[in-house]
């Protein structure tokens, strides 16, 4: 088996090629559009654009994420016990203390966000609070540290920066073959303009698949690593399931999908979920993680 290091490095490859392939993407439209309407300046805008959008995404896209989801700073004061938790297996984890964040919402989950381990956020919800005792909490902690740990976090959050930019692009260029048809009868070459339409949201889902669902898995073993105790994991997740499989009123978190990849569970898996569905989930069954969990429970670790 590989260790977290080469999992590591890894991942800081995928987000340097994320940040290539994104600026590419945004040269080539940029490309084709200054071709179309040989105004070279266009390309030059598209690159200027791709480069502060990579810098911008590093630098902020956290902040961006936790205005998405409502999130606001827990102080110390308000939730000790949560603090302590998250101090000890950051310890125990070797990384510094993120900080806490609270989502005001009854859904159970969690999520991680952040650049790297030293600007790293763990935020949960108030019906996660309420739901888990502290085993089970410690658990799910565990999980969204070892995301931090692995460097899972940029790549994924920056990901919604870009999956958002491709949409608007998307947008954009319909809208500009929409008026270039009405001034010129013809337009934009009719293919070339659907091919980037389709593709554009496509890519972004793409984006999102290709962040691996395997690192659910690797987050799980490692919370296990640092809880020694699997039990509490699985338990939680467990309780996260049935709480979205009972409560009929979908919560905030449901509405805001382009941050699901981020969250311990899909805010939408209170549905059962068909096959081809199953195929674009950007998180492997919470059934089969419970699974693996109880069987790391009955080794010795």
């Amino acid at each position: 088996m590989k260790s977290v290091y080469h999992y590591i490095e890894r991942n800081k490859a995928k987000t340097w090629f994320l940040m290539l392939f994104f600026a590419g993407v945004i040269i080539g439209i940029g490309w084709y559009l200054s071709y179309y309407y040989n105004s070279p300046a266009i390309l030059l805008y598209a690159t200027f654009f791709s480069l502060i959008s990579n810098i911008w995404a590093y630098w902020f896209s956290d902040k961006m994420v936790l205005r998405m989801a409502n999130a606001r700073e827990l102080p110390y004061e308000e939730n000790p016990e949560l603090h302590r938790i998250v101090e000890n297996l950051a310890i125990t984890a070797g990384i510094p203390k993120p900080r806490i964040f609270l989502v005001e919402d009854p859904s159970p989950n969690a999520f991680a966000t952040g650049r790297n381990t030293k600007h790293a956020v763990v935020a949960v919800t108030s019906g996660l609070l309420d739901l888990l005792d502290r085993n089970e909490l410690e658990g799910v902690i565990a999980h969204e540290l070892s995301h931090i740990r692995h460097y899972d976090i940029l790549i994924s959050t920056i990901a919604v920066v870009f999956v958002g930019t491709l949409s608007l692009l998307a947008r954009m260029v319909l809208h500009s073959s929409q008026g270039d048809s009405r001034e010129k009868g013809g337009g934009i070459n009719i293919i070339l303009t659907l091919v980037i339409i389709i593709l554009l949201p496509l890519i972004g889902t793409l984006l999102r698949l290709a962040l691996s669902r395997k690192r659910e898995y690797y987050a799980d073993f490692g919370a296990v690593l640092l809880t020694r105790y699997p039990e509490g994991l699985a338990s939680a997740l467990e309780k996260i399931a049935s709480y979205h499989e009972s409560v009929k009123t979908p919560s905030s978190l449901e509405s805001k999908q382009s941050i699901a990849h981020l969250f311990i569970s899909n805010p939408s898996t209170g549905k059962k979920i068909r096959f081809f569905q199953s195929l674009f989930s950007t998180h492997p069954p919470i059934e089969e993680r419970i699974a693996r969990l109880r069987v790391m429970d009955g080794e010795d670790m």
